[in-house]
């Protein structure tokens, strides 16, 4: 009889002949983590990894934020992170894209159809800054260009989308189209004017660096209030290009 190969003798399922008992399967400890191949009724095992690194970024910061702390959040084997993201930089550039897309749904939602434009761009940068209070750690993520991997195409298309928003909204202020391709240097200071405020005024804002300022204010103003003054005096209605 014809030997078959060590490869054939390993791989071929063993036959258990009618004399043989059947061995009992040993019950998974109970603590086990699953296999990283295991199902995952709430969208896979990679958007069970983004989830768990979002809510170590929320509860521990980026520094926090390392391949086996994601791994562990899950329940999954070190290797799991590895395996769908490669590295950190890949895993912080697809949580990353979350966010913006998070952010882009959030401001999307924002504003009334119909309502004045510089009514529904106020509506926007308010939206903005409650994103960034709910998230501190994602919004703190999605600007960290330097731990981020730019031309990764998920990234790209959310930050993107995000920029297209913007340009939309100061374009509905200015009452004309803007491209978000192409921009006039108008255009371009008119964008980077309102996004310097809402960004600069949210950063201080949740740094605490904005206590001394309120504390001046009368009694019961509140930080909204402040970022909508500034707002229309920064925003107000200008003739059209």
């Amino acid at each position: 009889m014809t030997k078959r190969p060590r490869a054939a003798r390993i791989l071929a399922p063993r036959v258990r002949t009618r004399a043989e008992p059947a061995k009992r399967g040993r019950k998974p400890p109970r603590n086990a983590a699953p296999s990283a191949s295991a199902p995952y009724h709430h969208g896979g095992l990679r958007d069970a990894l983004l989830d768990a690194a979002e809510r170590v970024l929320e509860r521990d910061g980026l520094a926090g934020l390392t391949l086996r702390a994601v791994a562990r959040e899950a329940g999954v084997s070190h290797a799991a992170p590895t395996h769908h993201f490669r590295d950190i930089t890949g895993l912080l550039s697809e949580l990353a894209a979350v966010g913006f897309r998070q952010f882009n749904a959030a401001m999307a939602a924002a504003g009334t159809p119909g309502a004045p434009p510089l009514q529904n761009a106020l509506t926007r940068a308010k939206v903005y800054v409650a994103y960034a209070q709910a998230h501190p750690g994602m919004y703190g993520l999605m600007f960290r260009t330097e731990r981020l991997d730019m031309s990764r195409a998920s990234l790209c298309e959310a930050a993107n989308a995000s920029f297209a928003g913007l340009a939309g909204t100061i374009g509905a202020t200015r009452h004309e189209q803007i491209s978000d391709r192409s921009l006039s240097l108008e255009q371009a200071a008119d964008i980077a004017r309102a996004w310097s405020l809402v960004h600069g005024f949210t950063t201080l804002l949740i740094d605490g660096r904005l206590t001394d300022i309120m504390g001046r204010l009368p009694k019961g103003t509140h930080a909204e209030t402040l970022l909508d003054a500034m707002l229309k005096r920064a925003m107000g209605p200008r003739p059209s290009a």
